[in-house]
């Protein structure tokens, strides 16, 4: 091959990628949206994945599986949060038993056990008693639990969690947050993965414009 055929070549290749990337990148107004006025990040200098969710949503527990291990290998750059939203009175349990075993340092295996409970083995647990009872499934103390529950830490951290769902203008979850800008979710992108593809996007998106 000669020098301007290597060239054209070149440029062939470059014009074939140029377009796979455009018809890969997701499109405002379908696969996500933006807010008109950005929501500050938690920890400044990152770029920020916020999930919203509800363990009484069956939506959520279908993302989880792929959440988990998306989230595991986002690079260092970016800072990943889970908001639980309560639509209804009887959401709020689910809200402090979120940020309870946060607050106890549980991991992901006890947050896919919750999930578990209510959509694999239909338990309610859906006030502090049958909270309680539950906490031997889980595999965490009981009285530290419900002392969690009704604790200031978590009180304060459900103030904050309500005043963040209304700043984003959530009205459905599971969605993901980028960095205080961009809204996508599985009904949006066409499923859990897409959703994730999506959000890997605008995490790029977020790079080149803050």
């Amino acid at each position: 091959m000669n020098r301007r055929d290597f060239a054209l070549g070149l440029g062939a290749t470059a014009l074939l990628a140029q377009s796979a990337r455009a018809a890969t990148e997701p499109v405002e107004g379908k696969d996500y949206t933006k807010l008109g006025t950005p929501v500050p990040v938690a920890v400044a200098g990152k770029i920020e994945v916020i999930e919203f969710f509800g363990y009484w949503c069956p939506h959520c527990s279908q993302l989880e599986p792929v959440l988990e291990p998306w989230v595991k290998k986002l690079p260092s750059d970016v800072n990943f949060r889970r908001i639980p939203v309560a639509w209804q009175a009887q959401h709020v349990p689910f809200q402090k038993l979120y940020f309870a075993l946060e607050a106890m340092g549980a991991g992901g295996e006890v947050h896919r056990k919750v999930f578990d409970a209510v959509h694999v083995q239909r338990l309610r647990i859906d006030n502090d008693g049958a909270i309680g009872g539950f906490a031997g499934v889980i595999g965490v103390d009981k009285a530290r639990l419900l002392d969690e529950m009704k604790g200031f830490t978590v009180a304060s951290k459900l103030n904050v969690a309500n005043k963040s769902f209304a700043s984003f203008q959530i009205n459905g979850v599971p969605t993901l947050a980028v960095n205080g800008r961009f809204l996508t979710s599985p009904e949006m992108a066409g499923g859990e993965e897409q959703a994730l593809r999506v959000a890997e996007a605008l995490i790029r998106k977020a790079r080149t414009t803050r």
